[in-house]
């Protein structure tokens, strides 16, 4: 009897299915090496707790082709079904997330969204040539045609938005068959897909989200940190700081933080600007102003040197990002701030190291130079004086008497080189009591 009901109790009973699982992914942002890996992770873990489908919430302005085909990548592979759920309202699936959108098992939009203008452009601001931008060209189309054809969407518009950069709403979207349906919310789009029928691989595989358990899927400490600074506007501001901290550091030597600083600023904008369709002549100018400011600290031109480094990197920051993209765009609230700053800071900074170089030292054989002393014994050549409350030997090319006053001029190997000094001169450095 205990035998039957133990049995009865580890048996799974009729009705009471397990409950399934969908995973939700949030990206917002630039396609880049941590969107492919967000998703990349976001796989893994849809698979590892068996859900019954991953929901990529997206929306984004495009980015890296290569990353991009990573992505779609682990979406053909996927083990899970995929959906793209673009939205929320006011989102958009413009250039490579045209070709996510076109790949997922199921696509969907939320309404007052968008997709489109998926033509490749340049990284660096620069026009192709012909020959190259036709391969360029004619890849894309082959590769979203190919994609679209796969999961029974319509090619020739997917053409299109390659070729001739076209775009469409939501609406549109579902009457042209670029996607499978709208759906207001999460919720919403659960309820649709219940039932929903997908095609992984060989097999179809009938979805069930009826009272499914939502599990989020958020971003690592990690991946928020790269993806913050995939900003243009902290791109921007990093780029400045780690110029401005490697000249500080040359121009102040053994002043180690500005160096420290400037190279980490560097290496991240680095990082940044690979994902950014930057035009290097905006770098270039923005450099070219920070060099100018340093010029005005040793070049005696009444502020022109500094006027045009304000104005080289007020038009450097402009012309910076190659797209007209409002996400791609540096904010004026940033440009002007940072500019003034840059200004003031390498002034001050390049200014110290420059008055430093200047200065005279006051230490080592260096610091003998310009002191005054009494020459102890006649000097004709040579004799003893007494300068810095040591008795030196020393040469003069002037006969000097005893008792008399006289100045270092130069200093060899533990010899001073002096002159006689009159009554009447004087702002020297006194080295010795009279």
């Amino acid at each position: 009897m205990i035998g039957m009901l133990l049995l009865l109790v580890v048996l799974p009973q009729p009705g009471l299915a397990a409950q399934p699982l969908v995973v939700v992914a949030t990206f917002e942002g630039i396609i880049n090496p941590v969107a492919a890996e967000y998703l990349h992770d976001a796989i893994l873990r849809a698979e590892s707790q068996h859900a019954e489908l991953l929901v990529l919430q997206l929306d984004t302005p495009g980015g890296l082709d290569i990353s991009m085909r990573s992505m779609i990548k682990d979406m053909t592979g996927a083990q899970v079904p995929i959906v793209v759920y673009v939205a929320p309202s006011g989102g958009r699936a413009a250039s490579a997330g045209v070709f996510l959108t076109l790949a997922a098992h199921v696509a969907a939009m939320a309404p007052d969204t968008n997709m489109g203008a998926a033509h490749p452009v340049a990284m660096g601001g620069g026009e192709m040539d012909e020959v190259m931008k036709a391969k360029v060209e004619n890849d894309a189309v082959a590769y979203i045609r190919s994609i679209a054809e796969r999961r029974g969407r319509n090619p020739d518009w997917a053409e299109n938005a390659v070729r001739k950069s076209v775009s469409v709403t939501s609406v549109q979207a579902k009457e042209l068959k670029l996607i499978d349906f709208l759906a207001e919310d999460l919720s919403s789009l659960l309820a649709v897909l219940d039932g929903w029928e997908v095609q992984m691989g060989a097999q179809k595989k009938t979805v069930v989200t009826k009272n499914a358990q939502i599990q989020e899927f958020p971003m690592g400490w990690r991946l928020e940190a790269l993806q913050a600074i995939s900003n243009p506007n902290i791109a921007y501001v990093l780029m400045t700081i780690g110029t401005i901290g490697i000249i500080a550091e040359l121009y102040n030597p053994g002043a180690i933080l500005p160096g420290i600083v400037g190279a980490i600023s560097l290496i991240l904008a680095f990082y940044s600007l690979q994902s950014l369709p930057v035009n290097y002549a905006g770098v270039f100018l923005l450099i070219f102003g920070i060099v100018l400011f340093i010029l005005e600290m040793t070049v005696t031109s009444f502020g022109l040197l500094a006027i045009g480094g304000i104005i080289s990197m007020v038009l450097g920051s402009m012309m910076l990002m190659s797209q007209d993209f409002p996400f791609y765009q540096i904010s004026w609230t940033v440009i002007v701030p940072v500019v003034a700053i840059a200004a003031g800071f390498t002034l001050l900074v390049v200014g110290m190291g420059v008055k430093a170089l200047r200065t005279r030292s006051v230490t080592g054989s260096e610091g003998m130079v310009g002191l005054l002393g009494i020459a102890k014994t006649d000097l004709n050549p040579t004799g003893k004086i007494f300068v810095h409350g040591e008795i030196w030997d020393a040469v003069s090319e002037q006969p000097i008497r005893a008792g008399h006053q006289i100045e270092v001029t130069r200093v060899h190997g533990l010899q001073l080189h002096v002159k006689p000094v009159s009554v009447q001169q004087g702002g020297l450095r006194h080295g010795a009591t009279i």
